[in-house]
């Protein structure tokens, strides 16, 4: 758990950062408050709080499937800006503001983090805690590298651990033809064909409360790759759709968010584009577990 000393003084700076959220984001994508200790974290590279779009809104309803034109599939969609692939924490308010070397509070994934560095698992943070998570946070570049064990240092880690053998627990089933995994518990995405992995594993981000992304075994039964969402207006890049308007896609921000999506997988836009050019239609894509703030 967070300490009280976030919570008594994240309420003004988490108003004040109100006042950088882009204009039209409230209409165009409705988004419930995060709930729980990550709710009271804020993004530790100031920057990401400019006025840009930080997320992509996602089509709940099933799309209307047509052929695009040969002219309309060679225009590719825009890049995303060189930052968005950054690993940037979310650190309490405090933190961020004082701009300290090494965090004192006890992040939200405390417990998991200390057993992943194979330290004390006590759930609280030390000095040495600090030091350890700090040196893993520079090794992979996440900033700022202060030691706080957010959601962004944890989803790292489980990136780690799964890049040899993503399939380890055997939860994607393993056939002769390529299959999609899509993990919602560690929040990875993989393609496998047998047991040889093709793709990734690489992070995603699934469906929120209210909009969980479908579990079970479906299909790629339509491929756009300049979608562009009918509610929202919103670019959804290199859409592959899976399970009535739910779909594999790229977004122009950090999926690294306290709140899913609005049901589609999210994934990186470069990591979206090569996905796209390793899937057809009528693979199978298989889905289990849960977002854990879902």
């Amino acid at each position: 758990m967070i300490s009280g000393r976030i919570a008594s003084r994240s309420i003004a700076v988490l108003l004040a950062g109100a006042t950088l959220l882009p204009v039209g984001s409230a209409s165009a994508d409705p988004v419930p408050p995060a709930s729980g200790p990550e709710a009271e974290l804020v993004p530790g590279v100031p920057d990401l709080l400019q006025l840009r779009p930080t997320d992509t809104p996602d089509q709940t309803l099933p799309p209307e499937v047509y052929t695009p034109s040969p002219e309309e599939d060679a225009v590719e969609p825009k890049d995303a800006p060189d930052e968005t692939n950054d690993l940037v924490e979310y650190i309490p308010p405090m933190d961020a503001l004082e701009g300290v070397k090494c965090s004192h509070e006890t992040g939200p994934h405390q417990r998991q983090v200390e057993r992943w560095l194979k330290r004390r698992v006590d759930g609280e943070q030390s000095p040495a805690d600090c030091r350890a998570i700090r040196a893993f946070q520079i090794k992979h570049k996440i900033k700022p590298a202060i030691g706080f064990a957010g959601p962004v240092t944890w989803a790292t880690m489980q990136l780690v651990s799964a890049r040899k053998n993503p399939n380890a627990a055997k939860k994607c089933p393993v056939r002769t033809y390529r299959i999609a995994c899509v993990d919602l518990d560690r929040q990875l995405a993989w393609v496998q064909k047998g047991k040889k992995v093709v793709f990734g594993p690489v992070p995603v981000r699934s469906g929120r409360k209210g909009y969980e992304t479908r579990v079970g075994s479906h299909r790629i039964y339509w491929r756009h790759k300049n979608h562009v969402s009918s509610l929202y207006n919103s670019p959804m890049p290199y859409s592959q759709f899976f399970s009535g308007g739910q779909a594999f896609h790229g977004v122009y921000g950090n999926i690294f968010t306290a709140v899913g999506s609005m049901g589609c997988v999210n994934l990186r836009l470069d990591e979206a584009k090569k996905l796209w050019g390793v899937l057809r239609n009528n693979d199978q894509v298989y889905v289990w577990g849960h977002r854990p703030e879902a």
